[in-house]
């Protein structure tokens, strides 16, 4: 990353413009000081106590000390949504990893993107802002470097970032409290299981508090189902699937938190939209990701009249 100096940005010295103007954290700035080259002030290394004058040219060395991946570059079907300079949002397919493991050792998220990455000259490293599940589908917003990637961070700790999903609920043992509204509970691990969370009082052992907005589009021509749209508040691991079961209405297909189904081969749940400001344009970024075929099956089967914005 470069800058020019501006009148406006004086006085400061470059660490305090880094660190305040431009969000860079304390760790990365760190990890910039240890490295030859990774402050530059006019082509010069510079400490980071050197004070800045209009018409410096102030640059950071954004890949300086990052560890290199070892992700497999894999030709993978993902579409890319947006992508300029500085980061890149994907529509992560259903059965699909967003991390490599090892029984997905080359068919993640994470390998699509190394293969994009692979003529770029560039060592790879996957930076998602954030994760789906490997059978919810939808919008994943990825950092190109280590600035990008931190301001990100920031902007999810700061709520800034709002992902919307679209699920199709079963609910023949229980319904929402509303049309429209919040819902709140207290989640923790289910037995101390890595993988299940469930809901639990407020007192007990690891709650964190989770909250979800919701509207319900439509009901199904036999009153069966639902198609939700839901946009999670907080970010709690498996959260909306765990709330929607809470209330008798767990995600179709969901054999986790409700019973699998005939009608689809995973839980019906797709992240359809993403809004955040730019990192670094700080333009305000709307992105849609289209329904995946199999959840546009079930609706347009299912579902005489829709409301999806």
């Amino acid at each position: 990353m470069q800058w020019t100096i501006s009148q406006s940005d004086c006085p400061a010295v470059i660490r305090d413009f880094l660190h305040r103007k431009k969000g860079i954290s304390s760790k990365l700035l760190a990890k910039l000081k240890r490295q030859p080259d990774g402050i530059l002030l006019n082509g010069a290394p510079v400490f980071v106590n050197a004070p800045l004058q209009p018409g410096d040219i102030l640059f950071v060395d954004c890949e300086t000390g990052e560890d290199v991946s070892s992700v497999i570059p894999s030709a993978l079907p993902v579409d890319v949504l947006y992508e300029d300079d500085y980061i890149r949002v994907l529509n992560k397919p259903p059965f699909m990893p967003t991390h490599p493991s090892l029984n997905h050792p080359d068919d993640s998220l994470a390998n699509a993107v190394a293969y994009m990455e692979k003529d770029s000259g560039v060592p790879f490293v996957f930076r998602p802002a954030s994760r789906l599940d490997r059978n919810t589908s939808g919008v994943v917003l990825t950092a190109k470097n280590q600035y990008c990637a931190s301001l990100l961070s920031a902007q999810m700790k700061a709520g800034t970032i709002h992902k919307t999903y679209l699920a199709i609920l079963t609910c023949q043992s229980g319904s929402l409290p509303a049309e429209e509204g919040f819902l709140q509970s207290f989640m923790a691990r289910k037995n101390e299981s890595m993988v299940e969370r469930c809901i639990v009082g407020e007192n007990e052992k690891d709650a964190v508090y989770a909250l979800t907005a919701y509207r319900i589009l439509s009901r199904s021509d036999d009153g069966s189902m639902l198609l939700v749209q839901a946009t999670p508040v907080t970010g709690r691991t498996h959260q909306l699937r765990v709330q929607f079961a809470h209330y008798g209405c767990p995600v179709l297909g969901d054999d986790l938190y409700g019973t699998p189904s005939s009608l689809i081969s995973r839980q019906a749940l797709h992240a359809s939209s993403l809004s955040f400001p730019h990192p670094i344009f700080r333009n305000k970024m709307e992105i849609e990701a289209p329904l995946p075929e199999d959840m546009a099956g079930v609706i347009s089967s299912n579902f005489t009249k829709t409301h999806i914005d």
